[in-house]
């Protein structure tokens, strides 16, 4: 089964709480008046869509048909699909096209560490040169997750004992990583509840650490968030970007949950695009998020 085709069946649970919903909408009525705005409404919200997507789309809707003098409900689905496409944007790829450190967080549980390893592999078969930095080092246990990850990819690892400095790690594998000429540093981090203020100074002392030590390397921070939490994965979001610059999104589990819609709220309220998602367990179940490909998914029946 190629990937579409995953991301396809992973979107079924988001299909048949808002899309198969959303079409009968539309196939059930005459008219689009001010019911059928609320229902549209009610259904994206249903599905993780969020208040405020919701309300964009739903305004956004309303505008085109009255500015096209559009009353069919055919081409009015056209439009709704249209506006799904925009609001996820232009796709932003993963950027390891010189040295490049990424940094990744995110809350324990999201398949933080996993997803580090995925995307080792995914670089490796692209020809990079991959090294992994174990600077969890407030779990034994993620260490050696990270380890076992490290050896499936066939990639080495900089990591210290548990308890260890994660700021002195990272100053290790940023030596190293030049030493070696590594193309891709890839920076495991604590998985940090957002309400421990101690944890997110801990990033921020990383963050100084790279900019010192390897102020050439481009930048990558991404946020691991798990797609069946839906709005608190937003909520989380939110309290990362403000401790760290988060330029991208890893959306881990889309394959188990009807929340799919929690692309659109990310894209909408936080300007921060998605640029890997995972639909399933296997190495290869993480690529490159499409736009196009997505809610291509989420209609195909």
């Amino acid at each position: 089964m190629g990937f579409f085709d995953k991301l396809k069946a992973g979107l079924k649970k988001t299909r048949d709480l808002l899309i198969k919903p959303v079409n009968s909408l539309f196939s059930s009525t005459d008219k689009v008046d001010d019911d059928f705005y609320e229902e549209l409404f009610d259904l994206l919200v249903s599905s993780d869509v969020g208040v405020e997507a919701s309300d964009e789309i739903t305004e956004k809707l309303r505008e085109r048909l009255k500015e096209k003098k559009i009353k069919e409900t055919a081409p009015a689905k056209e439009e709704f699909r249209q506006i799904l496409d925009e609001m996820i944007g232009e796709d932003v790829p993963l950027d390891v096209s010189g040295k490049t450190v990424i940094l990744v967080v995110g809350v324990n549980g999201v398949g933080k560490t996993t997803s580090i390893g995925k995307i080792a592999l995914m670089l490796r078969r692209q020809g990079k040169k991959v090294m992994l930095c174990g600077a969890d080092t407030f779990r034994a246990a993620a260490i050696e997750q990270l380890a076992v990850w490290g050896e499936r990819a066939s990639v080495p690892m900089i990591s210290q004992a548990e308890g260890a400095d994660p700021a002195a790690v990272v100053f290790d594998a940023c030596a190293a990583a030049k030493k070696q000429g590594i193309d891709v540093l890839i920076v495991d981090t604590a998985g940090r509840l957002h309400n421990k203020k101690n944890l997110i100074d801990e990033l921020s002392k990383i963050n100084r650490v790279i900019s010192r030590e390897y102020p050439e390397a481009h930048r990558e921070t991404l946020l691991v968030l798990d797609a069946v939490t839906g709005q608190n994965g937003l909520s989380q979001a939110r309290e990362f970007t403000k401790a760290a610059d988060v330029n991208g999104i890893v959306l881990t589990k889309l394959d188990g949950t009807a929340k799919g819609g929690i692309v659109l709220a990310i894209r909408s309220s936080l300007g921060i695009p998605v640029k890997l998602i995972g639909v399933g367990e296997g190495p290869e179940d993480l690529q490159s998020f499409s736009g196009r490909d997505f809610v291509n998914a989420m209609f195909e029946e």
